[in-house]
């Protein structure tokens, strides 16, 4: 379908549950195409905003927080630190994990990737319908009923 097929289609016809994914595709996009230059991915973003939330964090955690595999998390947590922005410790307490961590240059490039986030938003939302920190809001409770829904491993039948 064309973008101009799309714009013709009542927005009332079109089920939520396409439409976010059609929006986090795009945005997914046009921060690969911006974050080149800063030489990490979306992927590698994601998780760098998850160890900056909680420092020394692990790899187990990162993985369930994202909702990516363990071994997706190993390879970009790999490709980060090869890069110098996180760094790996043993965890003192559990010799089998390590404690995960942004570098200087990990916390700088993180700032400058929320600059291309913070201009995507700025593009793509029009406060004209909506303000932001109610649609927020109203996507963080959907997402932890989503998340909920799964746990609970419910079916529709």
């Amino acid at each position: 379908m064309t973008l101009e097929e799309f714009k013709k289609i009542d927005s009332s016809m079109l089920p939520v549950g396409k439409l976010i994914p059609m929006i986090a595709r795009s945005q997914t996009i046009y921060i690969n195409n911006n974050l080149a230059s800063l030489e990490i991915n979306a992927t590698q973003l994601h998780l760098m905003f998850e160890i900056s939330h909680q420092n020394h964090i692990n790899q187990e955690k990162i993985s369930q927080r994202c909702n990516i595999n363990k071994g997706s998390v190993a390879r970009s947590i790999k490709k980060l630190e090869d890069k110098g922005l996180i760094i790996r410790e043993i965890d003192e307490n559990n010799r089998r994990q390590n404690k995960i961590s942004l570098t200087e240059h990990g916390e700088k490039t993180l700032k400058k990737a929320i600059e291309i986030l913070d201009n995507w938003e700025e593009k793509v939302f029009d406060s004209e319908y909506i303000e932001m920190d109610v649609l927020q809001k109203v996507l963080k409770k959907m997402a932890i009923k989503a998340i909920e829904l799964n746990k609970k491993g419910e079916k529709n039948e």
